[in-house]
């Protein structure tokens, strides 16, 4: 199923609240990535905080963006 991301804010322990085009609202953990290439840079705590809804997805400040489809599959209900 692809749903579009509608919002997303940080939480703490690099974990996004995002809501879905369907609103649900689920919990998407990033911290088992922030050993993996480019997720590292999010270790930085303000850059981490900078995530944005980007068309469909979500974007960093550094560019580092996620699959939709991806964040919905491998996220928790809120």
């Amino acid at each position: 199923m692809y749903l579009s991301v509608k919002n997303v804010k940080p939480l703490e322990n690099y974990k996004l609240w995002l809501q879905f085009e369907n609103n649900e609202e689920k919990i998407f953990d990033v911290s088992p990535y922030l050993d993996v290439g480019k997720f590292s840079e999010l270790k930085d705590i303000s850059l981490f905080n900078s995530v944005a809804v980007s068309f469909d997805s979500i974007e960093w400040s550094n560019h580092l963006d996620l699959d939709p489809e991806f964040l919905y599959q491998k996220s928790y209900v809120a």
